[in-house]
């Protein structure tokens, strides 16, 4: 992967998933719902396999998605990660913002 390509990933999913958060945190007043989310989104985002599967042929789905965790690049990686680092810096700032007084809706 071309680093200009990896940059601008990383940078896309953590400004997606703090905005995201943050209007999440803003609609629902839960503080951290994003950051418990991400790692079903994360699932969604990798595994390619229908949410049904999981349910009717759960061992086999769960097997293909061990599979497919562990053949992640390393790109792969920190781009999801950055991901989550939006979702819970979003957390933080609501919190924050609430600390000092904000109302949200």
């Amino acid at each position: 992967m071309h680093i200009a390509i990896l940059l601008v990933s990383i940078l896309l999913f953590f400004v997606l998933f703090f905005g995201i958060g943050f209007l999440l945190n803003m609609l629902l007043r839960m503080t951290w719902v994003m950051a418990i989310l991400y790692p079903l989104v994360t699932i969604m985002i990798v595994d390619g396999i229908s949410t049904f599967d999981y349910i009717f042929n759960a061992n086999e789905s769960f097997n293909l998605l061990g599979n497919k965790i562990t053949s992640l690049q390393a790109a792969d990686l920190v781009i999801l990660l950055s991901g989550f680092l939006g979702a819970v810096t979003a957390g933080i700032t609501m919190r924050v913002l609430r600390e000092k007084g904000y109302q949200m809706f």
